[in-house]
């Protein structure tokens, strides 16, 4: 999937032009410059086309120079974009910024587009030829609050991008994800020499230099590396934290998610982060410790590990769990079929007439509380969706589901239907709703 990053010094609107083309609110937007100081991401599709959206944080000359840490996320958004959107205000003339982010962009030899944002009658369009002194020829007006100039400026940024693949890969696709240096490389190498596992000699399926197609137990699966998109030398990659778009990349290909973790380090904060990435996306979920050779008593070591994994992931509690050795393949056959499993769950679809027997046997055991003299009634639930399974509860008032009685209904569910590593999603809408 292409990559477009918006760059650009505080305050132009990048936050609120990202939020309008991924359609939804996951940037924040205040009047106070420089709110924006990580890199946010987003998916978004125009007609046939689709492409990973990077937000960044805004670049300013000051006292200090510019902020070295939003200066390394911006760096990074640009190395991987194959197209940049460089975000000016027509309020404003040209500043020493807007200068300096041009020479920064004029190294890229990449496709810059420049977006005048705030042009929302003729005298700002005036303004608008000013901006082509900053030596880049494709400039665009738009309005980002006004939602004006969206459409030329999502067909200047597609123009070269190739549609939406058609042909259905039926290969169950996995990628390692993690911080750096956890051993993700190590475990792919540890599973192409398994015994059981051949790699796939077929000219033609490396479709991509990160992934590996391999056979095991006589299917084909398509394992995508994370670890190894690093570029070496690049000092500012050192930092774990802006590692994270390759992993969003990897992502967005696959169908299972592996979150490896060091055994050694224990579970970090960043952890956290980069699984939530992978649950936002609606994969399967499968958490692997590795190094477990470097623990000592490693029974014992399981329980404990099982409940500290189950303490920092309540929010994927439904996760496999897996401790393996990359290094010695100690326990390494655990992790193929928790993939397989997680694959085949996120993928499962449920007989509507089980579905409604559970959920009417959960309402009778315990009702929905009542709110200012009404209560939820459930007429009816089908399951609409899989990757991830979504199901649909037709309701009285869908004000009327708490957010307890929906996670109390979504734990009835997981108990009579086996969903184990793969998030399920619950949608409530009015009976008399289209």
């Amino acid at each position: 999937m292409p990559t477009v990053c918006l760059i650009g010094k505080p305050n132009v609107g990048k936050s609120t032009i990202f939020n309008h083309l991924i359609k939804e609110d996951k940037s924040i937007v205040l009047d106070t410059p420089g709110v924006t100081r990580d890199r946010i991401y987003g998916k978004v599709s125009y007609g046939t086309k689709s492409f990973l959206l990077i937000d960044t944080g805004g670049l300013e000359e000051g006292k200090d120079n510019w902020n070295k840490d939003i200066l390394m996320q911006a760096t990074l958004a640009i190395d991987e974009a194959d197209v940049i959107v460089f975000v000016v205000d027509a309020k404003e003339e040209i500043s020493s910024s807007d200068l300096r982010i041009r020479d920064m962009l004029m190294k890229t030899n990449k496709k810059v587009i420049v977006a005048v944002n705030k042009v929302d009658n003729e005298k700002r369009r005036d303004m608008l030829y000013q901006f082509y002194e900053l030596g880049f020829s494709c400039v665009l007006p738009i309005s980002a609050s006004h939602n004006l100039g969206f459409e030329a400026l999502l067909d200047e940024i597609t123009k070269e991008f190739s549609d939406n693949e058609q042909e259905e890969d039926t290969r169950l696709k996995f990628c390692f994800i993690g911080r750096p240096n956890v051993g993700k490389s190590s475990l792919i190498n540890a599973l192409l020499n398994e015994e059981r596992v051949i790699v796939s000699e077929v000219a033609g399926t490396t479709r991509d230099a990160t992934d590996t197609p391999f056979f095991y137990n006589k299917e084909e699966y398509v394992m995508i590396d994370t670890a190894g998109m690093r570029k070496r030398g690049r000092i500012y990659e050192t930092i774990e934290k802006y590692s994270l778009l390759r992993s969003l990349k990897a992502i967005e290909r696959s169908h299972v998610c592996v979150l490896v973790v060091n055994a050694e380090e224990g579970i970090l904060e960043h952890d956290k982060h980069i699984l939530s990435y992978a649950i936002e996306a609606g994969k399967g979920i499968v958490i692997c410790v590795n190094k477990w050779d470097t623990i000592e008593n490693p029974d014992q070591a399981i329980k404990d590990w099982k409940k500290n994994l189950a303490s920092h992931f309540m929010f994927a509690s439904y996760a496999s769990f897996v401790f393996v050795s990359a290094k010695t393949k100690k326990r390494l056959a655990t992790l193929m079929p928790a993939i397989i499993e997680s694959y085949q769950n996120n993928r499962k679809e449920i007989k509507t007439s089980d579905l409604n027997s559970v959920i009417v046997d959960a309402v009778s055991m315990h009702e929905p509380p009542s709110y200012k003299g009404k209560r939820l009634k459930i007429y009816f639930v089908s399951q609409i969706d899989k990757e991830p399974p979504k199901f649909e509860f037709k309701v009285n008032n869908k004000g009327l589901v708490h957010f307890s009685y929906a996670r109390y209904l979504e734990n009835k569910i997981r108990e009579n239907f086996d969903f184990t590593g793969t998030p399920i999603l619950l949608k409530f809408k009015n009976k008399k709703e289209d």
